[in-house]
């Protein structure tokens, strides 16, 4: 049994913004993820760190989670700033129950475990404090729904996956890192960052987190393992 995170995934099977248009890392990522993820097996939890599918909507996304929901193990899925089909928890879980998606889930307002480590997160957002309006409310919120994942994981060990950045060269989100540490957080993983942004990465211990990129094309599409 193990548990994997990855990032950025950007399944597009029923749209049509396939990823290869980029060149690079990205050509040929499908094949690059289907033999990345071939370590996966039926005991292991895989956790999508946002950006999962370009569908527009649920349906438009269906051939992405029947890819996923084909991938041996448990997969957990949340929001990245692309994932343009999110819908409220109620319709995504009935949606994957009549299609039989038995193996997602979904990470959002609550927490999930791995044996007793508590995996909570959020997209997040990019704090800007000189700013308001809608953008700080987007951030208030996405503040407020970390929180509540972080609160719903009790005094369990916490693990804690963002979509966006909480830092990288140049720029801080301080509300989030303190929450981080205030929740005694051991590790906090995310995406988000592509390409040339990947040098803006800051990884290792800071404070008392533990901070990891793991963007699909950083982690030449082949998931980390976090846990045994």
């Amino acid at each position: 049994m193990a548990l994997y995170v990855i990032g950025d995934t950007h399944l597009s099977l029923g749209s049509s913004k396939p990823m290869d248009v980029f060149g690079g890392a990205w050509e040929g990522y499908m094949e690059k993820l289907s033999q990345g993820l071939g370590v996966l097996r039926e005991e292991d939890v895989l956790l999508v760190a946002g950006d999962v599918s370009w569908g527009m909507s649920l349906e438009e996304s269906e051939q992405d989670f029947a890819w996923l929901d084909a991938l041996p193990g448990t997969k957990i899925l949340m929001k990245g700033n692309h994932d343009y089909w999110w819908n409220t928890v109620s319709k995504m879980e009935r949606f994957f129950r009549e299609k039989g998606f038995e193996s997602l889930k979904i990470l959002h307002n609550n927490c999930h475990l791995y044996g007793e480590t508590a995996l909570c997160g959020t997209r997040g957002w990019f704090y800007e404090e000189e700013r308001e309006g809608q953008s700080q409310k987007v951030f208030l919120r996405e503040l407020q729904r970390l929180e509540t994942s972080l609160k719903a994981a009790g005094d369990r060990e916490k693990l804690c996956f963002l979509h966006y950045p909480p830092f990288y060269a140049g720029y801080c989100c301080q509300p989030i890192l303190d929450l981080l540490e205030a929740y005694h957080v051991k590790a906090c993983y995310y995406g988000h960052l592509h390409g040339a942004s990947h040098r803006l990465a800051i990884q290792g211990v800071r404070g008392t987190v533990d901070y990891r990129l793991i963007a699909a094309d950083y982690l030449k599409f082949r998931p980390e393992k976090i846990l045994e």
